[in-house]
């Protein structure tokens, strides 16, 4: 995958493939005699001066394994909030939240998102001296100096729920929850918030105001999630089109349709596309950035989480406040020429 879009490469030939998977396996620490079941490992190496991290996750199919590797580049995690890309407004709001003394801040998308990238950049906005910092996750995928990180194993029974009940006899100033995947952990982490904890973590939902009705659907008490959220970051990464092949032009009203837009709405705005060049290997687009939906859990808000509103009723409330949705950002980077019409209307 090349900026989250998969292509074909040329395949090795058939014979070099179990000597291909062996080695991996014994790079990433793996039984190289068990092909019957799934198994995952980890690769440590250096690439043209420059570490780099592989997850190795390797599957028993009918013909054989199947062997994925997700590269972890070292350098994304240095980003810090400033380099996401955020509008201006939103990155304040960010930045008062994460400093506040108690309180959940909750980052939601589907997987490869960018929500750990945006999280590690909070968590070095907030890795002051004068602070503890203890981080839960499954696994670690970056590490981070000064910074105390716990990867989550459940098959010794260390679960998100269990590692989360000992921090809070650790001392922290600020958790970091990889994932709320049950009942058990949000409680859990909604009663460090309320014991004065500010605590990060991350959610699958598709919208900012669904991560809401998630939490009360997975059984916690909707007066407890209104009196500890904070706030909701939903994001999702959209391919940026490629600097050096850009060229305007007129999308067909077939497609503006699809984005609810009429010709009056467009007025004097340009679109902008990529034509495919050596440097993007003709696709268009190169790079990745974040588009943001914020929602800011103020008093009207919080009313209707303990009325147990559905995500709908609370989309649109927040809307009234002055929520910019996904797909809102989404025009404001395709009239910027930052990204195209079909990436918005594939991801939003």
């Amino acid at each position: 995958r090349v900026d989250g879009a998969l292509y074909e490469m040329a395949p090795p030939p058939v014979h070099l493939a179990t000597s291909v998977i062996s080695r991996i396996k014994v790079m990433s620490n793996m039984n190289i005699a068990e092909r019957r079941i799934p198994q995952d490992g980890r690769i440590m190496t250096v690439v043209n001066g420059k570490a780099v991290d592989m997850r190795v996750s390797s599957l028993p199919t009918q013909h054989g394994e199947s062997v994925v590797l997700r590269v972890l580049d070292r350098s994304s995690i240095q980003l810090e909030l400033t380099d996401l890309g955020m509008p201006g407004p939103l990155r304040d709001y960010i930045e008062d939240t994460i400093e506040k003394p108690n309180g959940i801040f909750i980052v939601t998308g589907p997987t490869g998102a960018g929500k750990t990238t945006t999280l590690y950049a909070c968590l070095r906005k907030i890795n002051t001296v004068d602070s503890k910092l203890l981080t839960a996750e499954d696994p670690v995928e970056y590490e981070l100096d000064g910074i105390m990180q716990v990867p989550v194993n459940d098959a010794v029974g260390l679960t998100f729920a269990r590692a989360l009940r000992a921090f809070l006899r650790q001392d922290p100033d600020r958790i970091m929850v990889g994932e709320m995947r049950d009942k058990e952990t949000a409680q859990i982490a909604i009663q460090a918030s309320l014991t004065g904890h500010l605590v990060l973590s991350t959610l699958h939902t598709n919208d900012a105001a669904g991560a809401i009705t998630r939490l009360v659907d997975m059984g916690v008490e909707p007066f407890l999630v209104a009196a500890t959220l904070e706030g909701v970051l939903a994001q999702r990464l959209l391919r940026t089109i490629c600097k050096n092949c850009r060229a305007p032009y007129e999308p067909s009203q077939s497609i503006l349709n699809q984005l609810n837009l009429s010709a009056d709405d467009i007025g004097g705005k340009h679109f902008y596309t990529g034509n495919g060049c050596d440097k993007c290997g003709g696709s268009g687009y190169k790079g990745r950035k974040g588009i943001y939906e914020l929602l800011d859990v103020t008093d009207p808000i919080r009313e209707l989480i303990t009325q147990k509103a559905p995500t709908l009723v609370l989309k649109q409330k927040a809307i009234e406040l002055g929520m910019q949705t996904l797909r809102e950002d989404g025009l404001r980077n395709i009239y910027e020429g930052e990204t195209t019409i079909e990436e918005v209307l594939k991801y939003t």
